[in-house]
Formats: structure tokens, C-alpha cells, sequence
């Protein structure tokens, strides 16, 4: 624009002098130059012209660009406000991230304390499964030796019930004798078969209770305890059977060799002298001495009572008194298989 105004200034300032070269004569000046100029003038102008359009419409590009980055940059404001609520959100979680982050870390102090004595725990337990495990392993030991014994009891009720029956075949031959010693005979045997009968119940009793036992033992020491307290007092209860048993089969045993040395006829004489009933004479007949049993059975009392306190300390004793506890039963089975091997004699 300011080149349009000059060149429009510089073309009226060629014709106002080219009027006044046309008035004046004194100063001629030449036409074709003045009009050459003119030309160059508007050639200027118009190309000047030119360059304003083509300048208005680059304007114009130049304004629908700047409204469209105006357009951008209002866009690229909400953007901003959004990217700083964004942000602010963020460190407001990052905030409470890190508050979460010291609260996870105090969590973890606490499970590692609790970790420390958890871990303390297995290891204690793991010490009182290793000692269980030994008793168990004891008390299966224990269960296959009382399954020995039951198969060598059962072995001595087949054996003796095949006894009673030829005895029973023998009592149908000797129907011929006296009806006195026919109903002795009869007594003798069904106290021996009952004597086998109890003797039987009584060992399956002990394994069915030793059974029991031994599945609870894996989780309470005290029914341990309380189990090994009453095996004993019943290995002693049977023991003191076994006694007894012994004591009335030796009693048996004198009487018979007493009336193997005697004939019927004389013990019924005899007791018909005395006035006394056979049985009362076979009472009569009974050497062993009444103050010598009783000493005896007052030792064999007190012998026991130590053992039983002897199971007693090994109980209350600390870990591990499987190994003693195991002798000292065995000690007693043993008394008791001798006890039974020497009943098993005296009844055949």
C-alpha cells in the first residue's frame, strides 16, 4: 500500500509536470519520455495491484490460520487444564499411594514378627511330632507282640479245645463209671474250657482297648498316659488271674494225684469214716501251707506295686523314657507268658 501511494504520488507529480512542460515553452521537454515513464508508472501500479490481491488473499489464508490455531490453542488450553487436573489427581494418588506404601510397610514388620514366631512354632511342633512319632513306632511294636500272643493264645484254645473233645469222646466210653466221678470229670473240664473261654476274652479285650488306644495317641500325650496306666493295672490284673489260675490248677493237680494214689472206694470210706463230703475231704487234703502262700502273695503284691510305680516315674519323666517303658512292659509280658506257658502245662 505505501508503494501504491508513492507510485500514485510520483504519476501525478509526471502529469502536473507534463502539464506545465505543455504550458511552458521555455523548457521544452521531450513527450516519448515523459509518456515511457507513464507506462513504466502503470505498469508498476499494476503490478503493485497485483501483489496487493495476491498479498489480501495471502491476509485472508494468514486470518483463517490464525483463527484456526486460535481454535488449537483454546483446544490445547482445555487440554492443559485437563492435564493439570491430571496431574493433581495424580499426586493426590500418588499421596495416598505412599500412604499406602508406609502402611504396607508397617503390614509387613508385623507378618515378619508373626512370620519369626510362626516359624518357632513348626519347629516346636516339629520336635513333638519327631517324639510322638518314636512312641507311636514303640506302641506298634507293642501291638505286634500282643498280635503275636493273641495268635499264640488263639494256637492254645485250638489246642485245648481238641483236647476237650477227646476228652469228651473218652467220657462217652467211660460211662461205665461212677456218676461221682463222671460229674467231676465234667466240672473239671468246663472250668477248664471256661478258664479258656475267659482267658481268650480277656487278651481280645486288651487288644480291642490296646486299639483304641493307640488312635488317639497321635494327638493328646495324656490319653498316652492314661492308656499305658490302665495296660498295666490290666497286665497286672491278669497277671494276678494267671496267679490264682496257676494256684487252684496246682490245687487240682494234688488232689488228682491224691486220688490216683487213692481208690474211689477208700476216699468215699474215708470221708464216710470222717462224715464228711468228698469235697470237704479234698480240702482236707490240701498240704500247701496257708502262712507260706501268703508270704508269697504278699511279695509277689509288693513286686508289683513297684513295678506300677516304676511305670508311674518313667511316665512323669521327660522325653524320651520310650525305650525303658518298653522294657519294663516286656518285662511284665514275659511274667506273663511264663505264667501262661506254666498254666498251659498244669491244665494238660
Amino acid at each position: 500500500q505505501q508503494e501504491k501511494e508513492d507510485l500514485q504520488g510520483k504519476l501525478k507529480l509526471r502529469e502536473h509536470l507534463s502539464q506545465t512542460a505543455g504550458k511552458s515553452e521555455a523548457t521544452p521537454v521531450p513527450s516519448k519520455n515523459i509518456d515511457l515513464e507513464v507506462k513504466q508508472l502503470q505498469c508498476k501500479l499494476k503490478s503493485s495491484n497485483n501483489d496487493i490481491t495476491k498479498q489480501l488473499t495471502a491476509i485472508k489464508s494468514l486470518k483463517n490460520e490464525v483463527q484456526e490455531k486460535a481454535g488449537q490453542t483454546r483446544q490445547r488450553q482445555a487440554k492443559i487444564s485437563r492435564l493439570e487436573r491430571d496431574l493433581s489427581m495424580k499426586r493426590h494418588l500418588i499421596e495416598d499411594l505412599r500412604s499406602h506404601l508406609k502402611a504396607n510397610q508397617e503390614n509387613e514388620k508385623t507378618l515378619n514378627e508373626t512370620l519369626e514366631s510362626l516359624q518357632r512354632k513348626v519347629k516346636a511342633l516339629t520336635e513333638d511330632y519327631s517324639s510322638k512319632k518314636t512312641s507311636i513306632d514303640s506302641l506298634k511294636q507293642r501291638l505286634n507282640v500282643a498280635m503275636t500272643e493273641k495268635s499264640h493264645y488263639e494256637q492254645m484254645y485250638q489246642r485245648s479245645k481238641d483236647d476237650l473233645e477227646k476228652k469228651d469222646f473218652k467220657l462217652t466210653k467211660l460211662e461205665s463209671k461212677t456218676i461221682e466221678t463222671e460229674h467231676a470229670m465234667i466240672e473239671l473240664d468246663t472250668a477248664a474250657s471256661e478258664q479258656l473261654h475267659i482267658l481268650a476274652k480277656q487278651s481280645a479285650q486288651s487288644l480291642e482297648t490296646v486299639q483304641k488306644k493307640l488312635l488317639h495317641t497321635s494327638d493328646k500325650v495324656e490319653e498316652f498316659k492314661t492308656f499305658v496306666k490302665m495296660l498295666t493295672r490290666e497286665l497286672q490284673h491278669s497277671i494276678q488271674e494267671l496267679r490264682t489260675k496257676i494256684k487252684h490248677a496246682k490245687k487240682l493237680g494234688e488232689m488228682k494225684a491224691c486220688k490216683k494214689s487213692l481208690s474211689q472206694e477208700s476216699v468215699q470210706l474215708a470221708a464216710s469214716i470222717l462224715n464228711v463230703s468228698t469235697t470237704d475231704l479234698e480240702e482236707i487234703l490240701d498240704v500247701e501251707d496257708d502262712e507260706v502262700r501268703n508270704s508269697k502273695e504278699k511279695m509277689e503284691f509288693e513286686k508289683d506295686n513297684e513295678w506300677l510305680q516304676n511305670i508311674q516315674k518313667l511316665l512323669e519323666a521327660q522325653f524320651p523314657f520310650a525305650s525303658y517303658l518298653m522294657d519294663a512292659v516286656l518285662e511284665k509280658l514275659n511274667e506273663k507268658k511264663k505264667l501262661v506257658e506254666e498254666y498251659s502245662s498244669l491244665m494238660k
